[in-house]
């Protein structure tokens, strides 16, 4: 039980850093709190089933197809939908929660409400001690420490990168020292959403299919960027891992509580922000950034 808990701790966890990183980093930068970010996420994964049963593709070319088909949306999206109201914070909120849920509406009527799965890239399983791994879960949990990874090189590296970090820091001196804040902007969209493509690629083979995958996400993630610290990508990676071990830790000594897990995750996120409001490395006013 104790492997199995350590697993799934890794695996959700992976699956939440991915999806706060991203969406910290399009809030860091441009103020953008997208709801709708979890929902490109169910497009991702909805895009590789489409090419893989109905087109033919082999799951690596899906996946790659899916990841490009999201970023590019997300891109679309941004100029024609975000980007009018962007300075509007309550206007984007409950424009991208519309968003959120048109995508929906639009993955149930083209396929209906019938759970879906993908085959996995690699069959098979490994035994340690009484445990068994699936070689599917060891691919999962390692491609996203490699995505993460090089998300981290690209920021740290990179003209872009540190464009993007110096524009979440401080938009207005960003701009005076000849920086394009709003073209910094759209590109951590692109980025932000192509992250939310690459989770629905690699989570979709262990996981099932359907319009309201997003919902749960959703929550965990908002959960994991506030225990983090708004913004914070180094808090949203912790904060990951801290829910993710919680959720598994209930769903195993607790079976027939399983459906507090969510409950006890956002608990612990109640109880660390009483000790420290502004999350694990948030800030806690504008001007210490």
């Amino acid at each position: 039980m104790a492997f199995d808990i350590l697993i799934t701790s890794l695996i959700n966890g992976s699956t939440y850093a991915m999806l706060a990183i991203g969406f910290s980093l399009i809030f860091g930068v441009a103020r953008i709190v997208n709801i709708a970010h979890t929902a490109f996420y169910m497009v991702a994964a909805y895009c590789i089933y489409f090419t893989t049963y109905r087109l033919g593709f082999n799951p690596i070319s899906a996946m790659l197809a899916a990841i490009v088909f999201v970023a590019f949306l997300g891109w679309i999206v941004y100029l024609i939908f975000i980007r009018p109201i962007r300075e509007h914070e309550q206007a984007v909120l409950i424009g991208t929660i519309a968003l959120a849920i048109a995508l929906q509406e639009l993955m149930l009527i083209a396929f209906t409400g019938d759970y879906r799965t993908v085959p996995a890239l690699i069959k098979g399983f490994a035994q340690i001690g009484h445990a068994k791994v699936f070689y599917q879960q060891i691919l999962t949990f390692g491609s996203v420490f490699v995505v993460l990874g090089l998300m981290r090189l690209f920021l740290m590296k990179t003209k872009l990168g540190l464009a993007i970090r110096a524009t979440a820091q401080d938009r207005e001196t960003a701009n005076l020292m000849g920086m394009d804040e709003s073209r910094v902007a759209m590109m951590a969209v692109i980025i932000s959403v192509g992250l939310a493509g690459v989770t629905g690629a690699i989570i979709v083979p262990l996981t099932t299919i359907e319009p309201f995958m997003w919902n749960h996400p959703l929550i965990m993630m908002m959960a994991v960027v506030v225990l983090g610290g708004m913004g914070s990508i180094k808090g949203s990676f912790y904060a990951s891992f801290i829910l993710g071990f919680a959720e598994a830790l209930v769903v195993f000594l607790v079976p027939a509580g399983a459906f507090l897990k969510g409950a006890v995750a956002l608990s612990i996120m109640i109880i660390v922000l009483l000790i420290r409001p502004a999350g694990l490395f948030g800030v806690q006013f504008e001007e210490e950034r």
